[in-house]
């Protein structure tokens, strides 16, 4: 019992230094937030910061693992029902919506995500993998129900999420980005998922490759 109060009391405590950061970061940034800011923000001693976090990086993984974890959840809510493909559209828009919406309204953290992103963190790694399992268990569905063509499910999540990295992606969200509509591109994508009739099935791989050329 002792042992889970400590846990609990730990818990609560890391809980403030992170919300204390978060502030900061909304206020003047993360590159100029420092651990003592953090430390009087959560009303405690830089050493006792330390005891929780080891170093500033830290911290601020702790933020973006937050915001992360946020998306992933919104984004696997929003795909329980539906077919394949309105289950594929609804996670991949709430993505985009949730990162369009903190960069017009909390800037500052979306520039800590694309930073995350951008440099490959740890837990930018880790939510991708979620983002990918979560889409390629779509497409497997969607494909044992006859919706989708056939094909390598991870090849498949892979194409998609290439395709959408410009909605999805928060290093490359921006204001000035000129592109399509997510729904336009999303239902280009859309084309290239769905199971043709029989006889119109297309080869992609083959449409690829170096033609021979015919030697008069």
């Amino acid at each position: 019992m002792q042992q889970r109060i400590g846990q609990a009391g730990s818990s609560c405590i890391s809980r403030r230094i992170v919300q204390a950061a978060i502030r900061l970061h909304r206020d003047i940034g993360f590159k100029k937030t420092t651990v003592a800011d953090i430390a009087r923000g959560a009303s405690m001693s830089p050493a006792n910061v330390y005891r929780f976090f080891a170093s500033k990086q830290a911290i601020e993984e702790a933020v973006v693992a937050e915001l992360f974890e946020d998306v992933s959840a919104a984004a696997t809510l929003v795909a329980r029902d539906g077919s394949a493909l309105e289950r594929l559209t609804a996670a991949l828009r709430a993505i985009s919506q949730l990162h369009e919406h903190l960069l017009e309204n909390d800037s500052k953290q979306h520039e800590l995500i694309a930073a995350a992103v951008r440099e490959n963190w740890a837990v930018a790694l880790s939510y991708a993998d979620r983002i990918r399992g979560l889409v390629r268990a779509i497409i497997a569905d969607g494909q044992a129900s006859g919706e989708l063509r056939p094909g390598s499910p991870m090849a498949m999540t892979c194409c998609l999420l290439e395709a959408m990295d410009g909605y999805l992606n928060p290093s490359r969200i921006n204001a000035a980005t000129v592109r399509p509509a997510f729904d336009e591109m999303m239902d280009f994508c859309a084309g290239a998922l769905r199971h043709a009739p029989w006889g119109q099935s297309i080869d992609l791989a083959a449409d690829l490759r170096p033609k021979a050329v015919a030697l008069g």
